[in-house]
């Protein structure tokens, strides 16, 4: 049955008002600047608001952190404070917290400290690291709304079942039992379904970076406060590129692993059971070494134990190195048929080809099966109930639908899709995963290295961040999934005005048409700009050891 509809701002707001009133008193800013007085408020301007310690803390990488607390070197307790404090801060900007347990880490880190005394070794490979976690994650002791009001004091939209704040997720757990300190919770759009983060709970989030455009979705929350460096990783999920949007608009590197790679069992999930495409968790991180650290960290735990749709394979050493004194080999998909990118993505990606031939590596040209069917069947697979499951949860509390979704979800009530049709797709679906494996395979004649394609550039989406309400198009991060290869999002310049200007051309569609329009030189200036690395399934060492070379490529 349907909650009182006419109550659903008043929980919204009270809501609203227990995340705000969570910050301390003495870290919070007494006058927020507005967007015009302070379009980026990364590095130097939240830098005021801190101590040198807290600063030279926060703004270090996750190994750093964990060499740091693991040899007594900083405490997990300082450690804890200052990601607390800049977390906060961070909010205070961009509205991308939903939960805060301040109270509970730092508890969590005198924990750790006692060990560490007693013990004189770590708990974990995580010991006394902050990580912070997209509100799908179920914590002890909090809330997991994802973005409804209708989800507020229950436990995915149900009362009574005697999981509210007590049921954790299995990844929850590993990071726990690795010394971790789970401390925020970070905001999301409800359903997850979109590339802008928004709700009637906490409103928009925005880019840090630029705050005139969106953070991205659907993992927007841990893509602004990762990107402020309020936290020195995090966990999000990818079912379209919910990873990888949030996390090239702010400036980072996201990977999307193949499905059954990492835990997601005991997660909290829009249209569950749709299992077509699978959504997939993949972290956040100002770093590859970052990213390569958790991945093997939580690997180490054999995570296939206790999710049965994990595949039991262990970190591969081999496979994360880079071959000694061989070129590799790539391609560069600079159109995907359907949306031209806008200038400062153009620039990006022939910035990182250009890099590479430099080093002698080759760069061949992808023209891959038609993406547009690919794309065609991951949205049949996200609206195979014609958007009964966000309906339903929506009609909890009688909170309108957000304008992001307006495309994707009618509200008008539909018939499901039947299983002639869903098998039907799932059929086609595996016959272009063939036609595009052949295609790849390939590639070996063309490369001159005897192999086919080590790794595909491509861009992430069609502009370096979306402006609000304008997110239209997911041709170019939705493909990884119907494909269910890796990738890896690789940060490489910011736009600029001044040589990212929009040239005239032919739109090949009136929606290629509508997002060069979105452009706009002055808007965009600033804003972070990056790609994507795309590599074969299961090939998450060998797609963040090439990123991470390819990063130290574009520094030299």
């Amino acid at each position: 049955m349907a909650a009182d509809v006419t109550g659903w701002q008043e929980l919204a707001k009270a809501k609203l008002e227990s995340i705000n009133d969570s910050i301390p008193e003495n870290w919070r800013v007494k006058s927020l600047p507005s967007c015009e007085q302070q379009r980026n408020v990364t590095r130097g301007f939240i830098r005021q608001y801190l101590s040198t310690e807290e600063a030279e803390i926060t703004e270090s990488t996750a190994t750093t952190i964990v060499k740091k607390t693991s040899a007594g070197q900083w405490t997990a307790e300082t450690v804890a404070k200052a990601f607390c404090h800049r977390a906060s801060l961070a909010h205070q900007l961009t509205n991308c917290l939903h939960e805060t347990f301040f109270d509970a880490a730092i508890d969590n880190a005198k924990t750790l400290d006692e060990y560490y005394a007693a013990n004189k070794k770590p708990i974990g490979p995580l010991h006394g690291l902050p990580v912070s976690l997209k509100d799908q994650f179920h914590v002890k002791g909090v809330e997991t709304s994802m973005g409804y009001v209708g989800w507020i004091g229950t436990f995915e939209g149900k009362k009574g079942t005697g999981k509210e704040r007590v049921y954790e997720s299995e990844l929850v757990k590993e990071l726990r039992d690795m010394g971790a300190i789970l401390y925020c919770k970070t905001s999301v759009p409800h359903s997850l379904m979109s590339g802008e983060t928004a709700n009637n709970i906490i409103g928009y989030t925005f880019n840090p970076q630029n705050r005139n455009l969106s953070c991205g979705g659907s993992s927007g929350g841990e893509g602004a406060l990762i990107g402020l460096r309020g936290s020195p990783v995090g966990f999000g999920t990818d079912i379209g590129g919910s990873v990888r949007i949030p996390a090239a608009v702010n400036g980072l590197y996201g990977l999307r692993p193949s499905s059954g790679r990492l835990p997601y069992e005991g997660m909290a999930n829009s249209m569950d059971g749709q299992n077509s495409v699978l959504s997939v968790v993949g972290p956040l991180a100002g770093s590859v070494s970052t990213l390569q650290l958790v991945v093997k960290s939580i690997l180490s735990r054999e995570p296939w134990l206790h999710d049965p749709l994990v595949h039991e394979i262990p970190w591969r050493g081999d496979r994360a190195a880079m071959p000694k004194d061989e070129p590799l080999s790539f391609a560069v998909l600079r159109h995907d048929g359907s949306v031209t990118p806008h200038p400062p993505v153009q620039r990006a990606i022939n910035t990182v080809v250009h890099a590479l031939e430099k080093q002698g590596h080759k760069v061949i040209e992808w023209h891959p099966p038609d993406h547009t069917r690919g794309y065609d069947m991951i949205l049949k697979a996200w609206t195979y109930d014609n958007g009964a499951d966000i309906r339903s949860a929506l009609a909890l509390s009688g909170e309108p639908m957000i304008p992001q979704l307006a495309g994707l979800n009618s509200q008008d009530p539909k018939p499901p899709e039947d299983a002639t049709h869903i098998a039907a797709n799932n059929v086609a679906k595996r016959e272009y995963q063939k036609e595009y494996m052949e295609y790849w395979n390939s590639t070996a004649e063309l490369t001159g290295t005897g192999r086919p394609v080590d790794v595909v550039i491509a861009p992430v989406a069609p502009f370096s961040a979306p402006r609000r309400e304008r997110y239209r198009y997911y041709g170019y991060s939705a493909i990884v999934n119907l494909l269910d290869y890796t990738a890896c999002t690789l940060p490489v310049t910011t736009a600029d005005k001044k040589v990212d200007v929009a040239a005239s051309f032919k739109p090949v569609s009136e929606l290629d048409g509508q997002i060069a329009g979105d452009y706009d030189a002055d808007i965009y200036d600033g804003s972070h700009v990056g790609v994507q690395l795309i590599g074969r399934r299961l090939q998450e060492e060998k797609v963040l050891a090439v990123t991470e070379y390819v990063a130290g490529v574009l520094k030299r």
